[in-house]
């Protein structure tokens, strides 16, 4: 094995690792925290693949945006930050199961349908032109509706945090309503 092939298996080790770690934790913060380590070893792996540029995009929207986005939206809604037996359903076991089998099947779909296909590594692979090419001629669509989607969440949290929003109180005339 050569250099990178070790850092790209001890940055797998490492993403595998912390994202097990993100759904057994039972503090959501450690989770959201973890969840960075995840992401930040997936970055490493692209930045060992020379794709300097996805790695930067993963940086600055999943590490940047998207949990920065979910530790925002843990603190609105005032989720419990602590250790939580609540967050336990008790169904370890069968999520377990069920994880384990859609791995599986992710895992058996993806060689079955990429067993023979070959890209040989150039080195351009990481290049800006080629990803921004495809990001804003083929997958603009997706990518306008996923941001219309973190939007979307983004004021749901809002609106779930706050107490003050509710049917007007005639008798009153604020705005709580009877909750």
């Amino acid at each position: 094995m050569t250099g990178p092939e070790v850092v790209f298996t001890l940055l797998g080790v490492v993403a595998v690792g912390s994202g097990i770690m993100v759904v057994t934790t039972r503090q959501l913060v450690h989770a959201a925290l973890w969840l960075v380590v995840s992401f930040g070893a997936l970055a490493g792996g692209y930045l060992v693949l020379t794709a300097e540029f996805v790695a930067w995009v993963q940086v600055l929207i999943y590490v940047g945006a998207v949990v920065v986005l979910l530790l925002f939206g843990i603190m609105l809604t005032r989720a419990p930050i602590g250790e939580s037996e609540d967050l336990d359903s008790g169904n370890r076991w069968v999520a377990l199961g069920v994880a384990l089998a859609t791995a599986g099947v992710l895992v058996t779909v993806l060689v079955m349908g990429f067993r023979d296909a070959y890209t040989p590594l150039k080195g351009d692979q990481g290049a800006a032109e080629g990803i921004g090419a495809s990001i804003f001629r083929t997958w603009v669509l997706p990518f306008e509706v996923l941001s219309v989607l973190l939007l979307a969440a983004l004021v749901g949290a809002i609106v779930l945090s706050r107490s003050d929003i509710g049917p007007q109180d005639p008798a009153s005339g604020n705005g709580k309503g009877n909750r």
